[in-house]
């Protein structure tokens, strides 16, 4: 199982929130290369990075920061956060990105997953499904909709995707242990290869997660829990990764 360490920016600074609610915004740290590199050396194979500013509306805030990401971090990393056009995931692709996340436009734009696997492949889309009581929020989880995390899913199968990113926002930050069910069923029913975000809080629940290997969880985004010293990077990469 990979164990994804997270980096999301807030106007430039590494910060975390509880619940996706901006107004929670603590701020661990001004470096967010120095926070990179310090998830290489521990270890970490990728990096999951959140543009909270583009979540939220605010496109180019953060820009700068992970532009020098992309430049000076060896590791790959994805990256989501208000990114909705073709133009802005060649962008980043180019740029040196990994992977972009694709959440808010797969419902306002149900076409976008199509036409990015065509172009890009499916290794450099992965789709971004954030839930609540298994419903899915987007814009930077301000608005809810109808839309069942599970429908949407087997949708974006159908459109070629073969990797998810599964957030439950009600954990999210909590440190108080992922809500599992829900994503173990997606796994199993869709075949997608699942990333858990959202909870993470100790080594026990990564041994949870890495209990649901064979349901297709194959990786846990991992974030406040590292900067609250709940958890240590190395240590849960030496015993769930290698």
């Amino acid at each position: 199982m990979l164990i994804i360490p997270a980096i999301d920016l807030l106007n430039e600074k590494v910060v975390r929130l509880s619940r996706g609610i901006e107004d929670t915004a603590k701020s661990y740290s001004d470096d967010a290369l120095e926070t990179a590199r310090s998830f290489e050396k521990a270890g970490a194979k990728w990096m999951h990075v959140v543009n909270l500013d583009g979540a939220f509306g605010r496109p180019g805030v953060n820009d700068r920061v992970i532009s020098g990401l992309a430049r000076s971090v060896s590791i790959p990393f994805e990256l989501g956060g208000g990114i909705r056009t073709a133009e802005q995931i060649g962008f980043w692709l180019n740029l040196g990105v990994s992977r972009v996340v694709l959440g808010s436009a797969l419902l306002e734009n149900p076409e976008m997953a199509d036409r990015a696997v065509q172009r890009y492949g499916s290794d450099a889309v992965t789709a971004g499904i954030d839930m609540k009581n298994g419903k899915v929020s987007i814009r930077g989880w301000l608005e809810d909709t109808p839309v069942d995390g599970l429908d949407l899913a087997f949708r974006l199968k159908k459109a070629g995707l073969t990797r998810v990113i599964l957030t439950d926002i009600d954990t999210d930050g909590m440190l108080s242990g992922p809500g599992l069910d829900r994503m173990i069923e997606i796994a199993e029913k869709t075949g997608l290869a699942v990333t858990a975000s959202g909870g993470v809080g100790s080594m026990e629940d990564l041994a949870a997660i890495a209990e649901c290997g064979k349901s297709g969880i194959e990786a846990a985004i991992v974030g406040r829990a590292l900067y609250e010293k709940k958890l240590d990077l190395a240590e849960a990469v030496r015993r769930f990764q290698n």
